[in-house]
C-alpha cells in the first residue's frame, strides 16, 4: 500500500507538470497580491485532486473507450482557451486597472477588472478558482485510470486522493510563487500589467489549441 501511495504522489508531481494546469493558475493568479494567490493555488489544486479522484472512482469498474476519455481532454481544453480569450477581452477593452498608493510607508498596487475601482470578491475568487479545478479533473481521468491499473488493483480509496493532491500541491505551489515574483515585480506599470496579461491569455489559448489538435 506504501508503493502505491509514493507512485500515485509522484503521478501527482508529474501530472502537475501539464502545460494546463499552469496556464489556468496563471489565469487566475496573476495581477493577485500574496494572500489570493497561495489561496487560489491551494484551491485550485484542492478541486482538481478531488474531481479527478471522483471521475476515476465512477470509472474504475467500468469498460470505458478512449474516444470518452478524450472528451475529458476537450472540457480541460475549452475552459482555458474560455479563459484566455476572457482576459484578452478584458485586456483589449482597456478594462484592466491598476492603481499605486502609500500605506505604512509602504507602496501598495492594486489591479483590478472593470472600468471603476471594483474588487472581486474573495469569495468569487475561491468559487470560481474551485469550479476550475473540478472541471479540469475531467482532463486527467485517461492518466490517472493507466496509473491506478498498475498499483492497488486499480482501487481508488481516501489515502490515494491525499497523496495525489498532495503531490499536485507541490508542483501548484511552486508555480504560485513564481506567479507571485510576477505579480510583485513585474507589474509596476500599466502597460506592464496588460502586456503581462496579454502574455497569459495568449499562452492559455495556444495551450488549449494544443490539446485538441494533439
Amino acid at each position: 500500500m506504501e508503493l502505491s501511495l509514493v507512485v500515485i504522489f509522484w503521478y501527482g508531481i508529474v501530472h502537475a507538470f501539464g502545460p494546463d494546469h499552469l496556464s489556468a493558475i496563471a489565469d487566475f493568479s496573476v495581477g493577485k497580491n500574496q494572500r489570493k494567490t497561495l489561496l487560489i493555488t491551494f484551491i485550485f489544486a484542492l478541486g482538481h485532486g478531488i474531481s479527478l479522484f471522483v471521475f476515476a472512482k465512477l470509472l474504475e469498474s467500468m469498460e470505458i473507450s478512449q474516444d470518452l476519455l478524450a472528451y475529458g481532454d476537450i472540457v480541460s481544453a475549452g475552459v482555458i482557451i474560455s479563459m484566455g480569450l476572457y482576459i484578452l477581452y478584458m485586456v483589449g477593452t482597456k478594462r484592466i486597472q491598476l492603481r499605486k498608493h502609500i500605506h505604512e510607508n509602504k507602496e501598495h498596487i492594486h489591479i483590478w477588472y472593470g472600468k471603476s475601482h471594483e474588487h472581486i470578491e474573495d469569495s468569487v475568487a475561491k468559487t470560481s478558482s474551485l469550479t476550475l479545478g473540478l472541471l479540469m479533473g475531467a482532463g486527467g481521468v485517461r492518466g490517472m485510470l493507466i496509473t491506478l491499473g498498475a498499483v492497488n488493483g486499480g482501487t481508488v480509496d481516501f489515502m490515494m486522493v491525499g497523496a495525489f493532491t498532495l503531490g499536485v500541491m507541490l508542483i501548484f505551489g511552486a508555480f504560485g510563487m513564481v506567479m507571485l515574483y510576477v505579480n510583485q515585480n513585474l507589474l509596476g506599470s500599466l502597460t506592464n500589467v496588460r502586456r503581462t496579461f496579454t502574455t497569459v491569455g495568449v499562452i492559455s489559448i495556444a495551450v488549449g489549441t494544443n490539446i485538441l489538435l494533439g
